[in-house]
């Protein structure tokens, strides 16, 4: 752990320690979210910024409309049906090949350490990288009124590394448990009321440096607009349950705005 005992605050969270590990992963349970704060070193944490500050000149922002469920239109329902109804997501990010492999952030997203506690608490028999050279490590940038839309996640966990939160705005919320994709529920009354902002989320803090774990394929979760001058910038580490996955073409040329095959 020599190499990441400069990166994180391992007093707090010792990663190799079966009782802290046992700890996170029941959190993970009962919460659907652990946040870890301080989990950056204040060095690490300073030079993480100015990276991300240095790389915003790259960041691809391409605003999209989609619905919660991030899947194509369905004739079955009214365009107005929640099922169909979209939403606007309008954050911009840099992808993992124009980060460089000595960023915190990759020799985070790299460390057996780190992967073996992760898989733990996630109960995740191995973790992967993306197979294309744009997917793993991205760092999201949100700008005055840009914001990440409503939406379930595909994948059954996210991690997150908050970078610089907004100074207003910007808020992650989120609604726990709402559907059950395993099953087939899409719970569109409720999906609608919290669209609609009839069902109060709730709210996690992440200040800088706080490492995020979070259930988001049956939580819906949404970051609000930035509401001043600030730059909210936020890494995600991706990883895979499975090897040689690549994200599909469709959605890199989203999200990326170019593609890039797999390795």
């Amino acid at each position: 752990m020599s190499e990441l005992s400069h990166l994180i605050n391992l007093e707090l969270y010792p990663l190799d320690d079966a009782n802290w590990r046992a700890r996170t992963k029941d959190q993970l349970a009962q919460h659907g979210c652990v946040a870890l704060a301080d989990f950056l070193r204040p060095d690490a944490l300073a030079a993480l910024q100015i990276e991300a500050q240095r790389g915003m000149k790259h960041a691809y922002f391409n605003p999209q409309h989609h619905n919660v469920y991030l899947t194509a239109p369905d004739d079955n329902y009214a365009e107005t049906h929640i099922r169909n109804r979209h939403v606007l997501s309008t954050k911009g990010c840099i992808t993992d090949d124009l980060i460089s492999e000595q960023s915190v952030l990759k020799i985070l997203y790299h460390s057996a350490e780190f992967k073996a506690a992760l898989s733990d608490i996630l109960h995740e028999d191995e973790l992967y990288p993306y197979a294309d050279s744009v997917s793993s490590v991205n760092i999201h940038y949100a700008r005055t009124g840009e914001e990440l839309g409503w939406h379930f996640d595909n994948s059954s966990f996210a991690v997150t590394l908050m970078i610089s939160p907004a100074t207003a705005g910007g808020a992650f919320e989120f609604v726990r448990d709402v559907r059950n994709a395993e099953t087939g529920a899409m719970a569109f009354d409720a999906v609608d009321d919290i669209v609609s902002g009839k069902i109060a989320p709730s709210h996690i803090s992440m200040p800088a440096g706080a490492l995020l774990l979070f259930r988001g394929r049956n939580s819906l979760h949404r970051v609000t607009p930035v509401s001043d001058d600030s730059i909210r910038q936020l890494a995600v580490l991706a990883y895979n349950q499975e090897p040689g996955i690549a994200l599909s073409e469709t959605a890199q040329m989203t999200f990326y705005g170019r593609v890039n095959a797999p390795q």
